[in-house]
Formats: C-alpha cells, sequence, structure tokens
C-alpha cells in the first residue's frame, strides 16, 4: 500500500505546481487588465480620429479669449504637446512603480492608479464646456503617468499571481487588452459615432469607466502572494491567497519555492534602479530587458500605422474609407494578440519572440521595395497591404506582448520592481522618441526609413538567438540559476539548502537525544 500512498502523493504535488486557470485567477486577471491595460490602449488611439474637431477647438477657444486667430506654428506646437504628452507622462509613471508596488503591493498600486485616470477623465470631458484646452493638454500627462503605472504593474501582479505552466498566457492578457482598448478607441471614434465636433468630449471622458470598474471590484481579490511572503514576511496571508487562486488547500510547494527565492535574496533585499545598473549577477538580464524594450518599441509599429492609411488610399481605397481599414488592422492586431495568449506555453517565448521580430524584420524590407516600386508597378500597392498585416501580426504574435512577460520571468522578487522601472522608462522614452523624430525621418528619407525598422528588428532578433533563454514551465529560481551561468556568478540556494537540511537532520537527531534521556 505505501508505494502507491507515495506515487498518489507525488502525482498530486505534481499537478498542484502545474497549476490550472481558477475562477478567481481567471477573474483578477480580467479586472486587472480591463481596468488598467485597456486604457493604456484607449489613450493611445482616441486623439486619432477626433483631431480635426480637437484643433478647431483649441483655434476657437484662442480666439474668443485673444480676438485674433491662433498662429499656424503655435496651434502645432499645441497639438504636438496634446499628442507627445502621454509617452512623456509613462516614462514619469515608470520611474514611480518601484517605490509604490514596495510600499503599497501590487493590488494597491493599481488601486490608487485609478485616481489619476478618473481625474484626467473628468478634466478631458468637461473641457469644452470649461472652454480650456490646457486642461486636455494637462490631462494627457496624468494618463501617461496611469499608463506608465499600468503597463508595467499588472503585468508584475499577474505573473506573480499565474502558476508557472500559465505565466505566459497570463502575461500577454495585458497586451491582448491593450489591443482592445485601440480597437475601441478607433470603432467609438468613427465619424458616425463619437469621433466628430459634438461627440469627442464624450469620446475622452469614457476612459474613466474601466477604472471605476476596478476600483470596485479589486479590492475583493488578493494580494500577490510574493509579495505577502517575500516582502511582507505574512505567510499565513501569502497561504490563503495562494489557497483562493489554485482552487486547492495543499500549496506548500509553492510557499516552499518562494522560501527558497527569499533565502537566496536576504543578502541584497530591495534593489534600487542604481544597484541593479551595477549589479554583475543581473546583468545580462538587464540587457536583455533593454534590448527587447528598444526593439519593441524602435521596430517601427507606430510607423506602419501612420503609413497605413496612405498604404490603402494608394491601393484604391476611398479616404471615407480608410477610416473603417484602420479599424480592420485594429481587428487583426486583436486577434493575433488572442492567438499568442493560447501559443505562448505551447510554443515558448523564444519562438515567438525570434518570429515576431522575424516577420517584422521582413515586412519592413519588402514594404520598403514596394513602397518605393508602386508608381511604376500596379500590383506593388497591394503587396503594401500585405506587409503592413504580416508587420502586425508579427508585432502582435511576438514584439509586443513578450518582453513584459520576460521582465517578470528573469527577474527575483528583490530586483523586479527596479527591472520593471528600468524597462518601462525604456519603453516610454523610445515611445516618446519615435513620436517625435519619425515626421523628420519619414519628411527626409520617406520610405527608405523603414530599412532602419528593419535593421533595428534584425539586430533584435539576433540578439535573442544569442542570448535570451527560455523560461517556459520554469520556476523564477530555475530562470534565475540559466541567467546565473551566463552572468558566471554562483548562486547560493544550493548551498542554503544543504544547510537547511542539515540544520533540522541536527534538530531531530537533538530532539531524539532528548526524547531518548527523558524515557530512561
Amino acid at each position: 500500500m505505501e508505494p502507491n500512498k507515495d506515487k498518489q502523493e507525488s502525482s498530486n504535488s505534481e499537478e498542484g505546481t502545474k497549476g490550472k486557470m481558477t475562477l478567481s485567477l481567471a477573474l483578477v486577471t480580467l479586472i486587472s487588465a480591463f481596468g488598467s491595460s485597456f486604457q493604456y490602449g484607449y489613450n493611445v488611439s482616441v486623439i486619432n480620429s477626433p483631431a480635426p474637431y480637437m484643433q478647431d477647438f483649441y483655434n476657437q477657444t484662442y480666439t474668443d479669449r485673444h480676438g485674433v486667430f491662433m498662429d499656424k506654428n503655435f496651434q502645432t506646437l499645441l497639438w504636438s504637446l496634446t499628442v507627445s504628452m502621454y509617452p512623456l507622462g509613462g516614462f514619469f509613471g515608470s520611474l514611480m512603480v518601484g517605490p509604490l508596488v514596495n510600499n503599497c503591493g501590487r493590488k494597491g498600486t493599481l488601486l490608487i492608479n485609478n485616481l489619476f485616470s478618473i481625474a484626467a477623465a473628468i478634466l478631458m470631458g468637461t473641457s469644452e464646456i470649461a472652454k480650456t484646452f490646457e486642461v486636455i493638454i494637462l490631462s494627457r500627462v496624468i494618463m501617461g503617468i496611469y499608463a506608465g503605472l499600468a503597463s508595467n504593474v499588472v503585468p508584475m501582479f499577474l505573473g506573480e499571481m499565474a502558476p508557472k505552466n500559465l505565466r505566459g498566457a497570463i502575461g500577454v492578457v495585458p497586451q491582448l487588452f491593450i489591443t482592445i482598448g485601440i480597437l475601441i478607441a478607433q470603432i467609438l471614434g468613427l465619424n458616425s459615432i463619437l469621433g466628430n465636433a459634438e461627440g469627442w468630449p464624450v469620446l475622452l471622458g469614457l476612459t474613466g469607466i474601466p477604472s471605476v470598474i476596478q476600483l470596485l471590484t479589486l479590492p475583493f481579490f488578493p494580494e500577490s502572494p510574493r509579495y505577502l511572503l517575500i516582502q511582507k514576511g505574512n505567510e499565513e496571508q501569502a497561504r490563503q491567497a495562494l489557497q483562493r487562486l489554485r482552487g486547492w488547500d495543499d500549496v506548500d510547494d509553492e510557499i516552499e519555492e518562494m522560501r527558497l527565492e527569499d533565502q537566496s535574496e536576504k543578502e541584497e533585499g530591495q534593489m534600487s534602479v542604481l544597484t541593479l545598473c551595477a549589479f554583475r549577477g543581473l546583468r545580462w538580464q538587464l540587457i536583455s530587458i533593454v534590448v527587447m524594450m528598444m526593439g519593441q518599441q524602435l521596430s517601427g509599429v507606430n510607423a506602419v500605422f501612420y503609413y497605413a492609411d496612405r498604404i490603402f488610399q494608394s491601393a484604391g481605397v476611398e479616404t471615407n474609407n480608410v477610416q473603417y481599414v484602420t479599424v480592420s488592422i485594429g481587428a487583426i492586431n486583436v486577434v493575433m494578440t488572442c492567438l499568442a495568449v493560447f501559443i505562448v506555453e505551447s510554443l515558448g517565448r523564444r519562438i515567438l519572440l525570434l518570429a515576431g521580430f522575424g516577420l517584422c524584420c521582413g515586412s519592413c524590407a519588402v514594404l520598403t521595395l514596394a513602397l518605393n516600386l508602386q508608381n511604376t508597378v500596379s500590383w506593388m500597392s497591394y503587396l503594401s497591404i500585405v506587409c503592413v498585416i504580416l508587420y502586425i501580426i508579427g508585432h502582435a504574435i511576438g514584439a509586443s506582448p513578450i518582453p513584459f512577460v520576460m521582465i517578470t520571468e528573469m527577474f527575483l522578487q528583490s530586483s523586479r520592481p527596479a527591472a520593471f522601472m528600468v524597462g518601462g522608462s525604456v519603453h516610454w522614452l523610445c515611445n516618446f522618441a519615435v513620436g517625435l523624430l519619425f515626421l523628420y525621418m519619414e519628411a527626409g528619407l520617406g520610405a527608405y526609413s523603414f530599412l532602419i525598422f528593419c535593421a533595428i528588428c534584425l539586430v533584435t532578433m539576433v540578439y535573442i538567438f544569442f542570448v535570451v533563454p527560455e523560461t517556459k514551465n520554469k520556476t523564477f529560481m530555475e530562470i534565475n540559476k540559466i541567467m546565473a551561468k551566463r552572468n558566471k556568478v554562483e548562486i547560493q540556494t544550493e548551498k542554503e539548502e544543504l544547510m537547511d537540511i542539515h540544520t533540522i537532520q541536527a534538530g531531530q537527531a537533538e530532539k531524539k537525544e532528548i526524547s531518548n534521556s527523558s524515557n530512561l
């Protein structure tokens, strides 16, 4: 009977470490992603459609105040500020990640963050009645701070809650909701819905609704168990959170894995960004996330969306119908990111990153050729459309979602907040730089600007191939050991485990001796 019992216990513990998608885990994933990540995407594209009406409002408000029309250059400056303040706010939001998640927790930070979004939504929604365009620019900074926090905290929160066999799939869900946010903003921004002179304040103000929903529902779900145990030292709360998320009582294996992680990091304490940058044991992890984040933003995704309208017009799509084509591109983005959620655990992170950047690289190269030849070869405009679609597929399955998953997986609890601060800052600064420089690149290089994006995708792909390991189905400690070899450092965990075993054995021997002497 004993061997069968052992087999049964080992199979149960294996199943326990594997984990399943429970209702609690699914709900907390959806609420976090809809309440936070969705709004990042929504505010990326919400001002594109109503731009002419908003610029008219800027001009009219200025005229009412000063009695003269706004100078054309000044209007361009104000609109540039309206667009660029969002990624700049995102950069400042990323810098706030570490202090907030360490002091308020992951869930606490998401709840506090909703106040930024609700305040900005009220200000933007009432800007026309108040006759002030300055409030819109200020609100874009506030929404940027919100998005900077949300884009980093949601993947961290969900990555720490997910079992290792679902970590990739759950880690892609925030990116899925970013693409859904972009799509919903494109649909609501159609001229026939809210993308008109009367509807744009409502379009901007709607961003507060997901925040209100999250503020009312997220408090009923547990905090990150890793945060509770490793940073707060509260094993009982961590155990209760895990039991609720996993749907069973036996969570000893995961608790033990967290303890080992805690022990291996005791000496380091919570890392600051400066400590992380100087720490040899995490050098390649840090370089990897910087390269992946730069590759993600500098690979030309904004440029492809910018060119998409022109490409479809050259293929014969009427100007009035281009907005519907933009919506269809947004829909392809959502469908392919949804596919990534389902294939990331079977194919792994590396394959999706390589395939994604590879598709983007090839698409940019062919797109350069097609755009230059479309006036002489009639079918080249259709090839351009194929390139745009392939590029979006590549970005949606790999380049967009996977880097954030990798930050969660490549760092342990003490260094993860600082790593997200670095990765998030690179993400938003590169986003800001592309928004600022692309119009100049486009004016100077035209279609050849896509060759620069092609080269960036190629360099990123080569780096990933040689340096970035596969992290699928591995614990944080296992991934740390793989990277330790590349960093040429030794991890103390195994020695500590042996010391712990010797301590336990010594303690048991002492107990036996005491019980024997008392019996005598």
